[in-house]
């Protein structure tokens, strides 16, 4: 299923903008462009929201018809347990996270007992657990982890995107972690010459204009098949103002939606 996530509303959602989207506004959104699954991930609001804040979000997206799926980052005890809480008042029946969380950084052995530990709640609650391939972590030792720690609800959120920091490449990720995708993360990257010729910058860039063989990704992982949702967001960065920033965020989300539409 086609999903948008909060990273496609990154500056809608932004003190930048005169009047930024809630979380039930950007559901509305989503439900407005027929799209019926969103994720609610790394959304600092969420963590501070009162119980009665949650509960009423989870209601205004089971009233609009738009599932939930959550994201978070690091694999602590305290972290993992919190959001299959939520997972439980959302319904979502997955959680994208990262090994790595904001302030902790854990030896794959301190992570491996972190999973072991979280893992049978996940299981019994019918919740999969997706770990993000990103820079801070090698693909390969991402993949070891998931293998050792070897449970049906624990796979990959897929982000080839992420790991080019470390001179992985996307093609070479999206081979290796293809057993065990769960999550895939939508967005289009390239790298454009800096002012003066001096070096790159490495950016987002509109579905189908960049270096993203999503093509290869479709073949390779067979999401669709699997049911493995594939979830929209952004690298945007902000367009000088915020009217043009909003205009190409949302041009950027629909070309993106009318491209995994047109390969369906």
């Amino acid at each position: 299923m086609i999903g948008l996530g909060t990273y496609a509303f990154f500056w809608q959602h932004s003190d930048r903008v005169p009047a930024p989207l809630s979380l039930v506004d950007a559901l509305q959104a989503t439900r407005e462009m027929g799209v019926e699954l969103f994720q609610i991930c790394d959304y600092a609001p969420l963590e501070s929201m009162t119980a009665r804040e949650v509960a009423d979000a989870a209601s205004a997206a089971r009233d609009l018809g738009v599932a939930i799926e959550l994201g978070t980052k690091g694999i602590g005890p305290d972290r993992l347990s919190r959001f299959l809480e939520l997972a439980g008042v959302f319904d979502a029946r997955l959680v994208r996270s990262m090994v790595n969380g904001p302030t902790t950084r854990p030896t794959l052995a301190e992570a491996e007992s972190s999973l072991r530990a979280a893992l049978p709640d996940y299981e019994a609650a019918g919740v999969t657990l997706a770990l993000e391939t990103y820079e801070q972590l090698p693909t390969a030792d991402l993949i070891g982890l998931i293998e050792r720690v070897d449970s049906d609800r624990l796979g990959i959120c897929l982000d080839p995107a992420n790991v080019v920091a470390r001179l992985e490449s996307p093609r070479a990720c999206v081979e290796a972690t293809a057993p065990w995708v769960k999550n895939v993360h939508v967005k289009d990257f390239a790298f454009a010459r800096q002012a003066g010729w001096v070096g790159f910058t490495y950016g987002g860039a509109r579905m189908g204009e960049g270096l993203h063989d999503y093509a290869h990704l479709l073949e390779t992982v067979g999401p669709r098949a699997r049911g493995v949702n594939e979830i929209v967001e952004h690298w945007l960065s902000w367009q000088g103002d915020a009217e043009t920033t909003i205009r190409t965020e949302r041009e950027w989300t629909r070309a993106t939606v009318d491209y995994l539409r047109s390969t369906s």
